[in-house]
């Protein structure tokens, strides 16, 4: 039996792909394994969003040459969205690279198997790991925004949708094996839409499989949380009553240079129609965009004090070669560093904050341990009772204490 080592970066996504190819591996013979000394087979599941993301990706690449060469007849798969941006010219560097299959090659990376002459022909059908609590479902790939910093679309490419059905099967699956919670996965996740289902729809449909008790998703784009979307799941306590939002910036101006398809107005207007249905908030803040003023850097700021995010995950400016952006002239390295600290000193204590608005309420918590587990708006609970992991309490909340909630059970 052959042994395969996956190491991945980046996101969710980048997971939930990671075990679809382990499922053709398996099939084809290989076991899961989590020590890399056992293996013979390394997957490199890379991101490149970020520079410093490649970097990593590609620097575990350079330190398997020593792996590989103690046992030449070793495999090595370097894939995902860095392999798609490198190309070739990551297996001119790196020879002993033995398959590169990028992003856009995720539906054929068995065929990339196949024709490498490395695997004999697929047998049984391959089972990914145990999703344990939380499952991962990929619903659409690929992007149809072109957001001049961003390099997702020329890596992954435009959008598609899975079939609802299919995705209603993988669900069962994950429930099945054991997940609680499933996780819907997308660029653009709520612009999802297979025929006459939309993706509120979807998210009913996902929340109505047996055994799952919670329907997450990641990553939403502000323009397509509509009203009819707000009421068609208002009524379903399944869908969990937290959003990833990533806003990048708070000036107008930026955003309109970003392409990001809409205004700081807009996306306010968004967060308080979100509220309102009791959703909390994270986002994602990019720090010096080529085009960013001081003006525009206190316009970022009055909106994290206007939104009230839960937390904001805040991030220098980092050119990525091909986008339009790149062209731009970088600012002040110092410059960037100097508003970085500031941001990160002003959303420092939002978690905190947001934790202690919730002393008195009552919160259906998916225990992840026998006394510790998250709430619909993704607070931490720890209760005082014991309960079987993957249930879910009822409980009231005491107190706070930075970012923990302690349950009066």
């Amino acid at each position: 039996m052959t042994k395969v080592f996956i190491q991945t970066y980046g996101c969710q996504m980048n997971v939930a792909d990671s075990d679809e190819m382990f499922t053709h591996l398996a099939a084809r013979g290989a076991e899961y394994t989590d020590k890399l000394d056992e293996a013979d087979i390394v997957l490199v599941n890379t991101c490149t969003v970020r520079d410093h993301a490649e970097h990593r990706a590609v620097s575990f690449l350079g330190r398997l040459a020593a792996w590989k060469k103690e046992r030449p007849h070793r495999v090595i798969i370097f894939a995902g969205c860095a392999a798609e941006r490198l190309g070739a010219e990551i297996q001119k560097k790196y020879p002993f690279l033995d398959i590169l299959s990028g992003a856009k090659d995720i539906e054929h990376f068995s065929d990339r198997l196949d024709a490498s002459g490395l695997f004999a022909a697929p047998g049984r059908a391959g089972e990914a790991p145990a999703p344990g609590l939380t499952g991962y479902v990929t619903i659409m790939r690929g992007c149809d925004f072109a957001c001049s910093y961003c390099i997702v679309p020329s890596v992954r490419g435009p959008v598609k949708c899975l079939p609802a059905e299919n995705i209603l099967k993988e669900a069962a699956h994950k429930a099945a094996a054991g997940a609680k919670e499933i996780m819907l996965l997308g660029q653009t996740v709520n612009a999802y839409r297979d025929g006459q289902t939309s993706f509120a729809d979807l998210l009913n449909r996902v929340s109505e499989v047996p055994g799952v008790e919670r329907v997450r998703f990641t990553s939403p784009h502000p323009i397509y949380f509509t009203p009819a979307f707000l009421e068609a799941v208002k009524n379903n306590p399944k869908i969990a009553r937290n959003v990833h939002l990533p806003v990048q910036s708070g000036s107008t101006k930026v955003l309109q240079e970003m392409k990001r398809g809409y205004t700081r107005e807009i996306f306010l207007d968004k967060v308080r129609a979100l509220k309102a249905c009791g959703f909390t908030i994270s986002t994602d803040i990019i720090v010096g965009f080529p085009t960013e003023t001081e003006e525009d850097f206190r316009q970022t700021l009055s909106l994290v004090d206007e939104a009230e995010f839960f937390a904001a995950y805040c991030f220098k400016y980092s050119p990525r070669r091909g986008t339009p952006a790149a062209q731009m002239k970088l600012l002040d390295k110092k410059v960037l560093e100097e508003r970085l600290d500031i941001l990160l000193n002003r959303v420092r204590g939002l978690s905190d904050a947001a934790y202690q608005t919730q002393v008195g309420t009552v919160k259906e918590v998916l225990l992840e341990s026998e006394n510790k587990g998250r709430s619909s708006e993704n607070f931490w609970v720890k209760t005082h009772k014991s309960y079987p992991v993957g249930s879910i309490v009822r409980t009231e909340i005491e107190k706070a204490d930075g970012t923990l909630l302690f349950a009066r059970d």
